[in-house]
């Protein structure tokens, strides 16, 4: 090749060069802001936490060691030095350790939580037995009934206990009926534990049958080849394997029965006031150095124990491996119409279940139906009076009275609001918690953070840190109550979001956004046109949990709605209940009617199976639906470990 042809190739390719390097300097250039969209979401995430969640809660610290604008530990002193509050442990010397009055209210808050735990161990430990041991027609929504704790009002709750035990309820109708005498058990101690075993017997079930779920049946069948007892092999290989799973359900059940707020306001009475009342109640008579330093102590004790079940968490995801569950067994098995298969052992079996499944009937389904049924029966005839009462009420109510649609018109707004705050926060959140290191760690620790805060602190927050204004370089901001509010429902919704999104985002195999950016695509755009079309069922369970989430939100609105037209319908429904049962049914109606839709949303869309608490969604879980055939396979071997032996459970 001649100089020339030379000279004229090295032009030609400078050129070249220089075209193909403006080009990528204009595609960078268009794609810059497609790139930024991703850690722009971010940060717009972690400052809007900032702003409404982490800003408000430090306020209500700082108010907790402050007096006058100075440093002091007073109002931590006061309270941890008084006997009304810490009972014995402010006067050794007084008796009294076995009376609930000698405890004060932080012994007896702890007393009512340890119960409730106990009775909601008691009745979810049998429920996680009969769902991973069984199989049987409606499992799948029976397993779904176990995220009631996390969309289940907890004024549903209240009215629900309201309309079957109390003294003109269901009960006492069908004990007139009868000929027996009436009993009255609200208020009392022992409603308030029963209605927090209602709430939380479901988050047990869940926890542990996910851990049931994860036995492997071939350890369980190595016992019983060397020797072990059926007894001995369950006890020596399967309860160690559940009894953290035990542990981490009762240890979330401590902390929300601890920070239970509506539940003992209405249930338990001024005699039964835990620590939340005392703290609504020092924020209604503007006592808020008080109510800082019960708040900080809550906050602390729930931290310590969040910290707990994230510890356990991480463990569980590690420690998971691809092992063979026990073998669900039918309820009802087609050999038994043979006589001869009717064993004790077998009937037993059945007939706890069936003993199990009529007092969750009494316990679970009864306040619901009682709800309706005391909204349209009044002195035993049907009668649409409680309705008529809400539209009368609406139109010739008063300005300071509670009226049924704008309750009803502010919970779908704040709703749909919290929507849109929660879930583009949740699901940058989870894209940050889906990485390894320290940092993703860090990211899902702060993510769950408003589980161990309760609302009411998060109300007080933004109460004093954004309704009466802070001062920003000089100038006082202040928002208005519905920003306020729709702000307290998304700190409490979007976790949902994350313990969804996060879980089917772990599962996806990592080659397919490896792909999309080595084709050229932005995270962004990966994420959009890879991932979430691949795990949009976990987003939309995520958006039904965080709009049921925000409609039944009931303590920090309670806070942050006083004198003004933004309540809810939880709110309405505590307000009818200390005045007039007919009316707060009826309200409780249309909220369970909202509360449902939430609830088929999340069984068509979750599968059942949403993430987050033990629920089998997380990173290299089976799932439930993880047993294949084997559920029902008879031929699977038995359930305690001795295969080809038929039903044996």
């Amino acid at each position: 090749m001649s100089r020339r042809r030379r000279r004229f190739a090295a032009a030609v390719r400078g050129v070249t060069e220089r075209l193909r390097r403006r080009v990528a300097a204009a595609r960078r250039l268009r794609d810059r802001p497609e790139r930024l969209v991703l850690p722009a979401l971010a940060a717009a995430s972690a400052s809007l936490l900032l702003v409404v969640f982490y800003y408000p809660v430090a306020t209500v610290f700082v108010d907790a060691v402050t007096v006058d604008g100075e440093v002091s530990l007073a109002p931590l002193v006061d309270v941890v030095s008084d006997p009304f509050y810490v009972g014995w442990l402010a006067e050794p010397g007084v008796p009294g350790l076995g009376e609930l009055s000698g405890l004060g209210r932080f012994g007896f808050t702890a007393w009512q939580a340890a119960l409730s735990t106990a009775a909601s161990v008691a009745l979810g430990l049998p429920g996680a037995w009969a769902l991973a041991r069984f199989e049987f027609r409606g499992r799948r929504t029976l397993r779904s009934l176990t995220i009631l704790p996390f969309i289940l009002p907890s004024m549903l709750v209240v009215v629900g206990f309201y309309a079957a035990f109390g003294a003109d309820g269901t009960l006492n109708t069908l004990l007139g009926a009868v000929g027996l005498p009436t009993v009255d058990l609200l208020p009392s101690l022992s409603a308030v534990v029963v209605a927090h075993a209602f709430y939380n017997a479901p988050l047990v079930t869940r926890v542990v049958t996910a851990a049931y779920e994860r036995v492997d049946a071939g350890a369980v069948e190595t016992a019983r080849a060397l020797g072990a007892s059926r007894r001995r092999a369950f006890l020596d290989v399967v309860v160690p394997q559940l009894l953290p799973a035990v542990l981490v359900g009762a240890t979330l059940t401590f902390v929300f029965t601890f920070a239970s707020f509506p539940i003992i306001l209405a249930l338990g009475g001024t005699r039964l006031a835990t620590v939340e009342v005392l703290l609504f109640s020092a924020i209604r008579q503007l006592e808020y150095g008080e109510a800082a330093a019960l708040a900080v102590l809550e906050t602390g004790l729930s931290l310590l124990l969040t910290a707990a079940y994230l510890r356990y968490e991480r463990q569980s995801q590690t420690e998971r491996s691809a092992v063979r569950p026990l073998p669900r067994r039918e309820l009802v098995p087609s050999a038994w119409r043979e006589r001869a298969t009717w064993t004790v052992r077998r009937l037993g079996s059945r007939a706890a279940v069936v003993g199990y499944g009529l007092i969750v009937i009494c316990v679970f389904v009864g306040p619901l139906v009682s709800v309706v049924y005391e909204s349209l029966v009044i002195d035993g005839r049907l009668t649409t009076t409680a309705y008529e009462f809400l539209l009368t009420r609406q139109q010739t109510g008063a300005s300071f009275q509670v009226k049924p649609w704008p309750a009803v018109r502010n919970s779908v707004a704040f709703g749909v609001a919290t929507l849109a705050v929660a879930l583009p926060a949740g699901v940058a959140v989870s894209v940050a918690t889906t990485g390894e290191g320290r940092w993703s760690r860090l990211v899902d620790l702060l993510s769950v953070a408003p589980f161990a805060v309760s609302g009411i602190v998060v109300g007080l927050g933004l109460l004093r840190g954004l309704v009466f204004g802070a001062v920003v370089f000089g100038y006082r901001v202040t928002v208005t109550g519905p920003v306020a509010i729709t702000a307290a429902h998304a700190v409490g919704a979007y976790p949902f979001v994350v313990r969804n999104v996060a879980p089917a985002l772990g599962e996806l195999d990592d080659r397919l956004v490896e792909s999309a950016r080595s084709l050229g695509a932005s995270r962004a755009r990966a994420l959009v046109d890879v991932e979430l079309p691949l795990i949009w069922p976990g987003v939309l369970a995520g958006a039904a949990f965080a709009f049921a989430v925000s409609v039944g939100e009931f303590d920090a609105t309670v806070v942050l709605a006083e004198g003004g037209g933004t309540y809810t319908m939880p709110v309405a429904v505590e307000r009818y209940v200390g005045r007039r049962l007919g009316p707060a049914t009826a309200m409780g109606t249309v909220l369970l009617l909202v509360t449902a839709v939430s609830f088929v949303v999340l069984d068509r869309v979750g599968g059942g199976g949403v993430g987050g608490f033990g629920s089998g969604g997380q990173r290299g879980s089976t799932g439930s639906g993880g047993r294949g055939s084997t559920g029902s396979d008879e031929r699977s071997g038995d359930p305690d470990g001795n295969p080809g032996r038929g039903d044996q459970s």
